[in-house]
Order: structure tokens, then C-alpha cells, then sequence
């Protein structure tokens, strides 16, 4: 009687203590693919981990908000989950306009941890660098610092050597092309024309019609799949040459549909890339199933697994639902000499017991080893990669190293 009397107030407890942690993702909007990926990704994740045990018994659930991929709306869920909900972390957004203001308007001030699985902005890197993030900033992809310099070296190894540019007008897209144009001249590549671009237009076709001037051999878009494949199409159409560059977003199954395959033959990308672990092959296994048929592929699914993962890790480590103490643990359950750990249940059951123990972990993720540095970015390699009978196929990858020597002009 006793013992029956204990576990039901272990359940009653158990779902009172649940850990509630925000996330704001683009559900909708022209970054609604990534969002609606990354969010059955951290719902994977919280699923894993709960089955193992959650933290001491206690589950974390996701309280989860659209952005509409827009700033404004994105601040308002953020300020809502923070304030009301008292949540000390919020995963997202997705897209680095959705993210920087959240940061600098909401989870910097209020000291509330943020991580975002794919915010490749150096916007972000800069502003703590400037002790502008309070230290509560993390992410699971490379900065587009690094990945506008792997883009460039891809181009000129594909031989394309004159290159016209249109991209978003936003931090993410202005950022890369810096980037991408700095290391793509250094290079000895020549680009014919920059044209930035507002979003959700009805049509672009004079925006590609501006980016044709001077003959190049290839458009560099810069894009989601949305906008991007209206772009795509309008060059196509008015003559442009069907050899493309596309940004890591841009592998996306939706926007090879909705351009045309046969149009896509002589299109190259790159993506922050993977060191495949046993993480990666058991989300490859069951991502699918679990979401409902999203491919594994999908951009951002793969890194919104590790964000889920290791802020559930890191509450673990914490103990509680307290921001400072999970921004302190952040970095250490993925820091060097602890013991290895994937994704899944078992491997989670296996943490929770070392933490427990009080021994430290190193979580291995599906995107590879990773570890934070001082501003909450990580390194690692590029995956590189083209379009063949519409399909996405990697074709090569580029180390952080390699990357880095070309940023030095080695």
C-alpha cells in the first residue's frame, strides 16, 4: 500500500515538475521548410531524452511559437515565453533575422539561454565579441564567415570563374556575399553584378534581368527556397545561364520541384557540413518515420537534433531549470574528456547515469564532435554538393582547416 501510495505521487510530482523550454521556429513563411524540419527535430530529441529518464523523472516539453519567419512576430513569442512561461531557454530561430533580434531584444537582457541550430550570421559572432550577448548565445552551424570562403573556392573548382550575385537583403544574405566576394576576388574570380533583393515579391524578373548584365557564367543565389526558386525560374526564363551556386538552404527538395530539375543540372552548393558519428546513423534511421516522412536531409534537421539534445543535456547537468546554470553547462557536456555520447535513448540513459555519477560527458551529435568557443560558435568541415536528376548529392567536403587557409590567403 505504501509502495503504491509512493509511485503515484511520483507520477503526480512527475508531471508537475515538467521543464518547459521555448521554441521559436519558422513554421511558416519562405523559411517555414527549416522550421517545420528543426521542430520535429527538438521534439525527436526531448523524446529520446525523456524516455531515458528526463531529469530526475521530470520530462521537458516544448512550448513551441512560429515566427512567421519574421523579426517583429518572433520578438513578441520570445518576450511571451520568457516572461510569462519563465522558460530559461529558448531553441531558434532558424533563419539569423529571426535570431539576432530575439537575442539583443529578449534572451540577452533577460539572461535566458539561446541556441539556435541555424543561424550562420557572423552578426552573431560580432556581437559577442562586443559583450552584447551576456554570454547566453550558442549554435549548432558554422558561421557564414566560413562558409561564403568554402563557397568561393567550390566556384572556382567547378570553373566558375564570372559569377553574378542576387541575394536576400537581410543579415544572413549581405553577410555571406561579403564573405563569398572577398574570398572569390582573392581568388581571381570576377563578379559581374550584386543584386540584393526584398522578400516575398510576387515576381523578380527584373531583378534578374539587372543580375544578366555583363554576361556571367553563373548566378550565385543566396536564398530560401521560396523566393529563391521565383528567382530561379525568372532567370531561367529570360535567358540566363543555367549553371548555378546555392547557399547551404537551398538543398531543399521543394525548390528542385517548384524550378524544374532539368533546369538545375549545373548546380553546385554548400551546406555546414558533417563528421559522421553514431548519432548521425541512428537519425538517419528513424528521423523520417518519427516526423512524419521528412527527409533526414532536410537543411537544418540534422543540427536542430543536437540543439534539442544538448540543452537537454545541459539541464540535466544543471540539475534545474535555472538559465545561469544551463549556460554554464552548455559548453561542458560537449567539452573534451568526457565520455563519448550519441543520440537515442540508450545513449541518453547512459549520460544520465554518468552525470549523476558526476563524471563528465562529451555529447557526439549527428553533425559530428562539436564544442562551443567563447562566443557560442563551433567549427567544422563543408559539405559540398550538386544537384543531379533532382537529387542532392555530396560530391566532396572542405575542412575548417582548408577553410581558414584561404581566410589567411594561404
Amino acid at each position: 500500500m505504501v509502495a503504491g501510495l509512493a509511485a503515484s505521487t511520483v507520477s503526480s510530482f512527475a508531471a508537475e515538475c515538467d521543464i518547459t523550454v521555448g521554441l521559436v521556429m519558422e513554421l511558416t513563411g519562405p523559411a517555414g521548410e527549416y522550421g517545420q524540419a528543426g521542430a520535429k527535430s527538438v521534439a525527436m530529441a526531448f523524446k529520446d531524452f525523456n524516455d531515458a529518464g528526463g531529469v530526475g523523472g521530470c520530462k521537458i516539453v516544448a512550448d513551441t511559437r512560429d515566427s512567421q519567419s519574421q523579426g517583429n512576430i518572433a520578438v513578441d513569442q520570445a518576450t511571451q515565453l520568457v516572461n510569462i512561461k519563465k522558460v530559461p531557454v529558448i531553441i531558434g530561430g532558424i533563419i539569423s533575422s529571426v535570431s539576432i533580434p530575439i537575442l539583443t531584444s529578449v534572451t540577452a537582457p533577460a539572461g535566458v539561454v539561446q541556441v539556435s541550430p541555424a543561424s550562420s550570421s557572423p552578426t552573431l559572432t560580432a556581437l559577442g565579441r562586443d559583450g552584447k550577448t551576456n554570454g547566453v548565445f550558442f549554435r549548432t552551424i558554422t558561421s557564414d564567415a566560413l562558409q561564403g570562403t568554402a563557397a568561393a573556392k567550390f566556384a572556382m573548382d567547378q570553373g566558375l570563374k564570372k559569377i553574378a550575385i542576387i541575394n536576400v537583403n537581410n543579415d544572413f544574405g549581405v553577410n555571406m556575399v561579403k564573405e563569398f566576394t572577398t574570398a572569390y576576388q582573392k581568388l581571381g574570380g570576377t563578379i559581374t553584378s550584386t543584386t540584393p533583393y526584398n522578400e516575398k515579391q510576387s515576381s523578380y524578373a527584373s531583378e534578374a534581368s539587372a543580375a544578366m548584365a555583363g554576361e556571367p557564367d553563373a548566378l550565385y543565389l543566396v536564398s530560401t527556397p521560396v523566393d529563391g526558386a521565383t528567382i530561379a525560374r525568372a532567370w531561367v526564363s529570360g535567358g540566363g545561364a543555367q549553371t548555378f551556386l546555392l547557399n547551404d538552404g537551398m538543398n531543399s527538395k521543394d525548390f528542385i520541384e517548384s524550378v524544374g530539375a532539368q533546369y538545375l543540372e549545373n548546380a553546385y552548393g554548400t551546406s555546414s557540413g558533417t563528421s559522421p558519428t553514431a548519432s548521425t546513423e541512428y537519425f538517419n534511421a528513424n528521423y523520417s518515420a518519427f516526423s512524419g516522412g521528412i527527409s533526414p536531409s532536410a537543411p537544418a534537421a540534422d543540427r536542430s537534433y543536437d540543439a534539442g539534445a544538448i540543452v537537454a543535456l545541459a539541464i540535466a547537468k544543471a540539475g534545474k531549470p535555472d538559465a545561469a546554470a544551463i549556460k554554464a553547462a552548455m559548453p561542458e557536456v560537449v567539452a573534451e574528456g568526457g565520455t563519448p555520447i550519441h543520440a537515442g535513448k540508450a545513449e541518453f540513459e547512459k549520460a544520465l547515469g554518468l552525470i549523476k555519477a558526476g563524471k563528465p560527458i562529451k555529447y557526439e551529435g549527428v553533425i559530428g564532435p562539436v564544442s562551443f568557443d567563447q562566443y557560442g560558435d563551433i567549427t567544422g568541415p563543408f559539405r559540398l554538393w550538386k544537384i543531379a536528376n533532382g537529387e542532392v548529392t555530396t560530391v566532396g567536403e572542405m575542412s575548417a582547416e582548408d577553410v581558414g587557409k584561404i581566410k589567411a590567403g594561404q
